[in-house]
């Protein structure tokens, strides 16, 4: 294998688990404002909606279309109005609260400690996320990850979402580092591997949800554990 030098790894679904921490902290706000009570249906309906508008809207984001602040408020009142609950402040009350708790969980998918801790002493690693800086960053400190990473890099920071090229030469730059000595780590078939593809990066696809690659990737695994399988050749 060609001896890379750059590790890029995507973080939510990557290595912090953010379907479990994201449900953790939906449940805690479902049952602490009494939703039930307010008229909204059983949390595995609320969760549904709540993910389906989130998506969209996120996309919307990416588009450049709406602002972080709108999403960040926009998903409950949408999701909210779907039960005619009209109620702004509930909301706004439920997005401060959901964008402080969240990124205090600490689930990681399995073996993402195990990886860093034998990749850590061979490789300059890096994180390359879509997300808002400040909450990624209280990610990785929460969940002890930082001590594994030189670099966070975000889209908020960037200007440009995955797979958009832009953020990958963005993270070269900052980093230092060459595309030649460069591997990008993540699950997202279009974000994480078609954009390092496209900016001409090596990927490793982390095949959680067997879903195929828009075009053959570099390497790919069916989970995180199987990266070290790849990752044997050690760059002198």
């Amino acid at each position: 294998m060609k001896p890379y030098t750059h590790l890029f790894f995507d973080l939510d679904g990557t290595l912090w688990d953010f379907e479990r921490n994201s449900t953790e902290t939906l449940n805690e706000l479902y049952n602490e404002l009494n939703l039930n009570e307010r008229g909204v249906p059983g949390f595995d309906v609320f969760i549904t909606d709540y993910h389906s508008i989130n998506e969209k809207l996120w996309a919307a984001y990416k588009r450049h279309e709406i602002t972080k602040e709108l999403l960040s408020v926009g998903r409950f009142i949408q999701t909210l109005a779907l039960y005619s609950l009209n109620d702004k402040e509930l909301a706004i009350s439920m997005s401060e609260l959901y964008i402080e708790r969240s990124p205090s969980k600490t689930n990681l998918l399995p073996c993402t400690n195990e990886v860093l801790e034998a990749l850590k002493p061979h490789y300059r690693m890096h994180i390359i996320t879509n997300g808002f800086s400040e909450i990624q960053s209280r990610k990785l400190r929460n969940s002890g990850l930082d001590r594994y990473f030189e670099t966070l890099i975000t889209s908020d920071e960037a200007g440009v979402n995955k797979p958009n090229p832009a953020i990958f030469n963005y993270a070269l730059k900052k980093t230092g580092a060459e595309v030649s000595e460069s591997l990008m780590i993540g699950d997202e078939p279009e974000a994480d591997i078609e954009g390092a593809r496209l900016a001409g990066i090596a990927q490793l696809y982390i095949n959680l949800n067997n879903k195929p690659a828009i075009q053959s990737p570099t390497f790919e695994v069916k989970n995180l554990c199987e990266a070290l399988n790849i990752l044997t050749i050690i760059p002198s």
